[in-house]
């Protein structure tokens, strides 16, 4: 595989990049050489802009994703064009890429470097103490402690407990199942927030709608320990619905796409989908009831532009429900089919949930 890279003027491109807000990159050739497929857009108004210069580095997920990492992509485009500066954008196809593109990040003399996911954990740790005069941040991990790391991170519990509500009240079968692509706290965090939505349902409504591929309590449940292989989450959601499951929240990623897979073929299964508003990004809107969003884009945006500004600052950002930076996607080609009970109800639990009133917790939340 070949690494390509590509700075544009924002003259020449700033519709193309636009029109790229809303889809994941594409391949393109030049003269670059080494060992990840790279995507790059970059925006550059004036010298002065031109010296500001903002990085990205996916997980394996890549940034064609539909989910986490075409998020975070979108951000960084965003800010390419509304600061009129340059941006470039690795994309890792595994593990063995983090470290490389890291390096060639700073080869390359990026200013700011937005690493996405907490797989990038060590690599971006690593990098951030070789370079202290480099700035970084890290989207779904809080380990890292430095002056020149910023965490991004959110407490998805709480959106995920109004899809976990509305996923009980939708089911016909009385089964809701979820599953993850690994048992790392950014995926366990939305499936204890599900967890806790269907069991909130049951005891307003005297309910007993069971959940499966999770037990918040244990700490157990279905992974398929894997974020690219997509015929592994139809294999698992093929299994949730023999069991009975009608509606499937996968946090997986590409993995979930198989899962969506299985439930249209199903045709009696819906999915939830993650990170991102699935109606909008995937290719199976007709069967997706709502998504469980992180704002991710809005995040490196506005980090980026602090940073740029000389306002960086390593305290981590916490996306939650108050302040806009998680929250459930509508209910598209499923407005008539959910209540307005229902629909009444989670938005009574949404604002007892941005007041206070009601703490949604996860051992996995930042």
């Amino acid at each position: 595989m070949k690494k390509k890279y590509a700075v544009v003027s924002l003259l020449a491109v700033a519709g193309l990049v636009l029109a790229a807000c809303s889809d994941a990159p594409d391949e393109s050739t030049d003269n670059g050489t080494t060992d990840a497929a790279t995507e790059t857009s970059g925006a550059a108004t004036s010298e002065a802009a031109s010296d500001f210069f903002a990085c990205m580095v996916s997980d394996e997920g890549g940034f064609d994703d539909q989910s986490f990492n075409q998020s975070t992509y979108e951000g960084l485009q965003r800010a390419g064009v509304d600061l009129g500066i340059e941006v470039l954008a690795l994309e890792s196809h595994d593990s063995n890429d983090y470290a490389p593109n890291l390096e060639d990040m700073v080869a390359k003399g990026c200013d700011i470097t937005i690493t996405v996911g907490f797989n990038l954990s060590e690599g971006t740790k690593t990098a951030a103490e070789a370079n202290p005069s480099l700035n970084y941040a890290i989207v779904d991990d809080s380990q890292i402690s430095l002056p020149n790391v910023k965490p991004i991170v959110y407490a998805t519990q709480e959106a995920a407990f109004l899809a976990g509500y509305v996923a009980a009240a939708y089911s016909t079968t009385g089964k809701v199942g979820t599953f993850g692509g690994a048992k790392i706290p950014t995926v366990t965090i939305f499936m204890d927030g599900f967890a806790d939505g269907v069991a909130r349902y049951n005891q307003d409504k005297g309910g007993n709608v069971e959940l499966l591929g999770w037990d918040k309590a244990t700490q157990n449940g279905l992974f398929t320990d894997d974020f690219t292989d997509q015929a592994k989450g139809k294999t698992t959601a093929l299994n949730l619905i023999a069991q009975g499951a009608d509606v499937i929240m996968p946090v997986a990623g590409p993995v979930g796409l198989g899962a969506a897979q299985a439930a249209q073929e199903d045709g009696n299964t819906v999915i939830i989908w993650v990170d991102a508003d699935g109606y909008l990004t995937t290719e199976y809107g007709s069967i997706i009831l709502t998504s469980v969003m992180k704002l991710m884009g809005e995040a490196v945006e506005n980090v980026i532009t602090d940073t740029k500004d000389g306002n960086f600052s390593p305290d981590p950002y916490v996306g939650n429900l108050a302040n806009g930076g998680v929250a459930i996607a509508p209910f598209h080609d499923f407005t008539s089919q959910v209540s307005d009970e229902t629909k009444a109800e989670v938005a009574a639990l949404e604002a007892a949930i941005q007041s206070g009133e009601l703490k949604v917790e996860s051992d996995s939340a930042p």
